[in-house]
């Protein structure tokens, strides 16, 4: 199937101010229509394949919706991001307390950061899932630092308890791969798969 530009609706399965502002920033301007759905997976999961199933998840339950309701045009965007260290995936904090545990998992060590992305049209005839990874290392903390970081409140909502773009950039000593990709939507794979349903950010409108 493909899709024409200038008319296609891209839709964005996220209520994430992070993901929607880099779509913007590349030229895209979806409607948001956040996933209600289930976010919990199987701790024994590869990584990979657990933020593939998320990212999944959340797209193909928001087009669900789209049919029911009667609009079946556009092309719905689920992403999912996890960070993994030491044979442990590590979603959102769940409080203050699980923050800090994350954090001080993290400190002085190197990560891995990997983001699934499910692009799927609302007719429910075509569909494209991939992950992209990146390393990324913490520099050395102590805990009174982590607990002030918390203490920002920026943590929340973060996969790993950490936001790069914000003042957790300060905790990161180097990053090996997309930065995008931490902060939570990788562009340059997701302008490949967007190419298949023949939507070029690029192109000329």
């Amino acid at each position: 199937m493909t899709v024409d530009k200038t008319s296609a609706t891209i839709i964005l399965a996220s209520a994430s101010p992070r993901r929607s502002e880099l779509l913007r920033a590349v030229g895209i301007d979806p409607v948001i229509v956040p996933s209600d759905a289930d976010e919990t997976v199987d701790p024994s999961f590869p990584p990979e394949e657990a933020a593939v199933l998320l990212a999944d998840r959340k797209a193909r339950q928001v087009a669900d919706a789209l049919r029911k309701a009667g609009k079946a045009r556009g092309v719905v965007i689920g992403a999912d991001t996890v960070v993994y260290i030491d044979g442990e995936m590590l979603g959102k904090p769940r409080d203050e307390a699980d923050a800090v545990r994350m954090l001080g998992k993290l400190q002085g060590k190197e990560h891995q950061v990997f983001t699934g992305v499910c692009v799927l049209d609302v007719a429910g005839t075509k569909r494209l899932a991939a992950c992209r990874t990146t390393f990324v290392r913490m520099k050395p903390l102590d805990e009174a630092r982590i607990r002030r970081y918390v203490a920002t409140g920026e943590c929340f909502d973060k996969a790993g308890a950490y936001a790069v773009q914000g003042r957790g950039a300060l905790l990161v000593e180097s990053i090996r791969g997309c930065y995008y990709n931490v902060v939570g939507l990788p562009l340059s794979l997701l302008d490949d798969m967007l190419a298949e349903f023949g939507i070029e950010p690029l192109s000329e409108t």
